[in-house]
């Protein structure tokens, strides 16, 4: 990759000099599971399922993003209707429809199989995600083949399942782990067109396999996001042609071909909602949404240039600090064919990201892949820089430090309770990222590595499946939600003032109405088993107007939590009422 020898460019095709492993063990597992593309598989769909599961059952329902998709999702499962996507009765035109749909096929399904209250179990709005993260690695793996051998393969797919971010997502009911997966098949594809077409090669009989892959991939992608995913292919495809001096090779993506039958896939939606709604969808989702991101911060997320590569350092851990040692060995290969490409795709993206005022950290998410692949072609081909950067290694032990003490001590802090379990986890961790920082050389780099995936393995145990489950005062809607559960009527109805995250309306019903104090006292008094969830902060305008009307009521209980979404303590009474004097 990195000298003038050709075995060693990206994008070559030809494996490098084989040579002797240092140290034993993770390397071991990693010279076994590379012997073969059906035992490389079958690791990572394994590491994928061990990365992603703790906490994937037990985390009640996150405000505000992923609350707000699983209740449309629901809305969608109860009123049959699966053109149009409503909060309640608010239209929900910020994304197409395709994550919505992919949800309630798995809702549908657990029901139909006889999974009771199937409606309100959050991790089956995960599902998508999760399988999306897991699909992301393994095109991962596919993709990385087109440029680096198996073993860096494997491990490019290790470091994108293992990172901060990806973790996240894939826990999460929402776009990006899908979106993602569409990115890395789109890209995937293209790459060994492009790469082909660099090397000369030109088959009689073309396949059309990879670009079905593609013209599939961009459609999923436009269902889930919108045009997000033509602005990441958009710009790879400019930056290629510009500096290759020629398009020649997108005529190997059967555009005369692909265009229909991408325009097959996304119209009969875009048709339907535009006939439900006019162009409001339109107007919501490219005016509203996609274009206040770019000159304004939405929702509070605006920040200056430059954070995205902040963040980048915890949130593509543990291959952050390996990538800092590559980025020298890539910046000198940038004019070979493969580093052109994978540089292609993760610069001219990275620099729209950095420019667009509202920011989130999954938004760079589909950059992350390219970015492994680079790492791991620097890594097998043992031209990681030796300056000061190799000193980054320290990155590996401490952010599983540093994160470990902030989540257990805020778990102590918030629930006054010691949480063992979560001790033997954090001291794996912790061992793991020693290993990594303490043994990494470049004659052992693979094994740090290996050590640093290991350490984000039990990190991840720790934090996601055992310490956010037992933080009950940061999902109050859970509690609420039970208290309704308990009560001795048939059909309660609530309204809740002063709390009313989308968690609550998932958790509760969708017929939950979000109200003032005033409201919620109307609420009250106009029939029975109706209940009255009113936050502290609206107590007193709740008191006020029940005295007006002569409601009686009392308190059927109180849960005091935190509105993460807020960054504030609060207080929730449950009212029932007795009556009216």
């Amino acid at each position: 990759m990195m000298d003038a020898l050709e075995q060693r460019k990206f994008g070559s095709g030809r494996e490098p000099p084989r040579r002797a492993m240092a140290g034993r063990g993770l390397v071991a597992v990693l010279d076994a599971v590379t012997h073969s593309h059906a035992r490389a598989i079958a690791f990572l769909l394994l590491c994928g399922t061990l990365f992603f599961l703790p906490g994937f059952f037990t985390i009640p329902p996150i405000d505000r993003d992923e609350a707000r998709f699983a209740q449309a999702t629901k809305q969608m499962v109860e009123t049959g209707d699966f053109v149009d996507i409503r909060f309640q009765d608010e239209v929900r035109y910020k994304k197409p429809v395709g994550i919505y749909w992919l949800q309630a096929l798995v809702v549908e399904t657990a029901s139909g199989l006889g999974l009771p209250h199937a409606e309100v179990r959050i991790w089956l709005y995960r599902v998508p995600s999760t399988l999306g993260a897991i699909g992301a690695v393994l095109l991962t793996y596919w993709t990385a083949l087109a440029f680096v051998t198996r073993r860096g393969a494997v491990l490019a797919g290790l470091i994108l399942c293992s990172s901060v971010l990806l973790g996240a997502e894939a826990r999460l009911a929402k776009t990006d782990a899908m979106l993602l997966l569409t990115v890395v098949a789109a890209m995937g594809a293209m790459a060994r067109t492009y790469l082909t077409w660099q090397r000369g090669e030109d088959p009689q009989t073309p396949s059309w396999t990879i670009p079905a892959i593609f013209w599939t991939a961009l459609a999923a992608g436009i269902l889930l996001k919108g045009p997000l995913i033509l602005m990441l292919v958009g710009l790879t495809v400019v930056t290629l042609v510009i500096v290759d001096r020629s398009a020649a090779w997108l005529w190997k993506l059967r555009p005369l071909v692909g265009v229909p039958w991408l325009l097959l896939l996304v119209l009969p939606w875009f048709v339907a909602i535009f006939q439900r709604a006019g162009n409001a969808f339109f107007v919501d989702s490219i005016g509203g949404d996609m274009l206040s991101k770019i000159t304004s911060g939405q929702e509070s997320h605006g920040a200056p240039p430059g954070v995205y590569f902040l963040l980048f350092w915890v949130a593509f851990w543990p291959g952050a600090p390996l990538a800092a040692m590559a980025a020298p060995a890539v910046w000198r290969a940038r004019r070979e064919p493969g580093a052109q490409y994978l540089l292609a795709w993760l610069v001219p993206s990275w620099i729209v990201f950095e420019l667009v005022v509202t920011k989130l950290p999954n938004y760079v998410l589909p950059l992350y892949p390219a970015i492994a692949i680079l790492t791991a072609g620097a890594l097998e081909r043992r031209v990681l820089s030796r300056s000061w950067l190799t000193r980054g290694a320290a990155w590996w032990f401490a952010i599983p430090t540093i994160m470990l003490t902030v989540v257990i001590i805020g778990a102590i802090a918030l629930t006054r309770q010691p949480v063992f379990l979560a001790w033997p986890f954090a001291a794996a961790s912790l061992i793991f990222g020693l290993f990594a920082w303490r043994l990494f050389d470049d004659n052992r780099a693979e094994g740090s590595v290996l050590n640093a995936v290991a350490a984000s393995l039990f990190l991840g145990a720790a934090v996601y499946g055992i310490v956010l489950p037992t933080l009950k005062p940061l999902f109050p809607s859970v509690e609420i939600a039970r208290a309704l559960r308990n009560v001795i009527c048939v059909g309660p109805k609530a309204a809740a003032a002063g709390f009313q995250e989308a968690s609550l309306v998932f958790m509760t019903g969708t017929s939950t109405l979000l109200t003032d104090g005033s409201g919620a006292a109307d609420f009250l008094g106009q029939g029975s088993c109706r209940f009255a969830l009113i936050e502290s902060r609206t107590e007193r305008a709740f008191a006020a107007r029940a005295q007006a009307i002569g409601l009686r009521y009392n308190v059927a209980t109180r849960i005091d939590g935190y509105n993460f979404s807020q960054g504030r303590a609060i207080s929730v009474a449950v009212f029932r009422s007795e009556g009216t004097e």
